[in-house]
Order: structure tokens, then sequence, then C-alpha cells
């Protein structure tokens, strides 16, 4: 038992060391250097107050229903629903989450000028087959005592998702990683994404130069140009994040491979015709 303490206390420690700006070494490679697991470290949920967890989670629940809302209007949801919260709080919430009024999607990854943008390759495209296009995303996932960030890449023809992964920070790792697991299975002719920082960082692009896949971006502000993994957000949080009391990393991850699990291979699509991602996206 007390070796277990120790060891506790260990880890606890070194995580302190990570430098979360550091701007040569990212996340991953830290933990690797210091020993530590990578899931000890990405799978601890950020802290937030109670208060705040709460509104986080009604304001989440309110942007799948209402993505057209900016500050003022999830503010006046807050107010009418019998919370009392300066608008001011409110802003600070849906920067942390991720919804800023200037955009009418999720901008958890923040754009950087400096990187490279590539234009976007969708735009009247007959996807007619598996593995044509891939798209990602990342996304806020409310737990009990925090919260913790999810990111999936999806096959557009068959909404299967072909990997996915949580993470406490925003770090590129956190992607490339996902990327790296799904380019395991498979490869996409065309991957989709939004401007954020992750995606186009030379580090995220080049895996997907070095794989002879076009690289498609979705156009400032446009919520519908990656439309199908906003719809899978969606179904993730109604059908598995909101229906439960989530409270650390490791249930989280356990709750998520179920669900996708369930997704992939059981959950019968209206749009596929009544089958499942899995069953379409392997008919070839």
């Amino acid at each position: 038992m007390a070796q277990k303490k120790n060891r506790t206390v260990k880890i606890s420690e070194l995580k302190n060391y990570i430098d979360l700006n550091h701007q040569s070494i990212d996340i991953s490679r830290q933990c690797e250097l210091l020993g530590l697991s990578r899931s000890s470290y990405y799978y601890e949920p950020v802290g937030e107050t109670p208060e705040n967890l709460l509104y986080m989670r009604l304001l989440d629940e309110q942007y799948l229903k209402t993505p057209f809302y900016g500050v003022a209007r999830m503010h006046a949801f807050l107010q009418n629903s019998g919370y009392s919260v300066n608008i001011k709080r409110v802003r600070r919430l849906l920067r942390i989450m991720g919804l800023e009024t200037i955009y009418s999607k999720p901008k958890l990854s923040k754009e950087n000028p400096e990187h490279k943008k590539y234009p976007y390759l969708l735009k009247g495209l007959d996807i007619n087959k598996p593995n044509m296009v891939w798209s990602s995303d990342i996304t806020y996932i409310p737990m009990k005592q925090g919260f913790l960030y999810l990111t999936a890449i999806i096959d557009w023809y068959s909404r299967y998702i072909v990997a996915w992964e949580i993470s406490n920070s925003l770090d590129v790792s956190f992607c490339t990683e996902t990327l790296e697991k799904a380019l395991g299975k498979s490869k996409p002719e065309i991957f989709n994404t939004d401007q954020g920082s992750q995606y186009t960082s030379n580090i995220f692009t080049d895996i997907l130069k070095s794989n002879n896949i076009s690289i498609s971006m979705d156009g400032k502000g446009r919520a519908l140009d990656n439309i199908m993994i906003e719809r899978f957000w969606k179904s993730v949080k109604y059908e598995y994040v909101y229906l439960n009391e989530i409270t650390t990393g490791a249930e989280l991850w356990t709750g998520l491979n179920e669900y996708f699990n369930f997704y992939n291979n059981e959950r019968l699509h209206q749009t596929l015709k009544y089958k499942t991602p899995y069953e379409i996206y392997t008919k070839n």
C-alpha cells in the first residue's frame, strides 16, 4: 500500500514539469522523457467549479439545439432558465469550450496565421465509396468534476468512426496520434478538417502529404463544411455523454469505447438504409 501511495505522489509531481507551451517538444514527448504514461496525464479531467461546470453543461446542450446563438443569446438563455450569471462569465466559459461567437461552429482549435491553409475540396463532390473522404474535429466533453476533449476521425460515406482519442490538452500530438492510429487501418483519398492550428500544423499536414492524401479545409465560419462529424458529436453526446455521470478519464475512455463499438457495429442509421457503419464501411 505504501509503495502504491509513493507512486501516486511521484506521478503527481512529474505532471508539474509538463510545459503546455513548449515550442519544440510536444506534450506526448515530454511525458515520454519524464517516464510518465501518456494516459496518466491526458486522461485527468480539467477542473472547474461545480457552478461553472453546470453552466458549461447547459451551454453545451443548448449549442447543439441552437448553434447560431452567440454570447448575448447564450447569456439570455441562462438568465431565462433562472441562473444569475453575468455575461463576462458566459463569454469566458464559451471560450474554454471552444464556442466563439464569431464562428458558427466550435473552434477548439485556434488558427495560426503562420500555417498554410488549404482549399475546401468537398463542394459538389460525389462521395460514393468508403475511404474516399475522412474528416476530423475536436469537441468538449462535460464530466461530473471537470471536462476533457474528444477528437474523432469519421469516414464520410459510411459514418464509420475510424479512430478517436480523449485528452485534457489541445496539444497537436493529441490529433496526430489519432491520425496515425487511423492510418494504421486504412487511408482516405481526401482528409477534411477546420483551419485550426492542430490541423494546419506542419506536423499534422506532413503526415497526410507523406501518405499522398489530399488536404481539404473548411471555409472560415462554415459549420456545414464538416457536417458529418458535427452530426456525430450530437449523437455521442445525446446517446452517451448526457446520460451518464462520468467522473474519471479512465471511466470516460471505457464508456466511449463501448459507445463507439455500439455506434460502428450495432447502431442502425436511417441514412444508411438501416445498416450499420461497419457494414457499409467494409462492404467493398
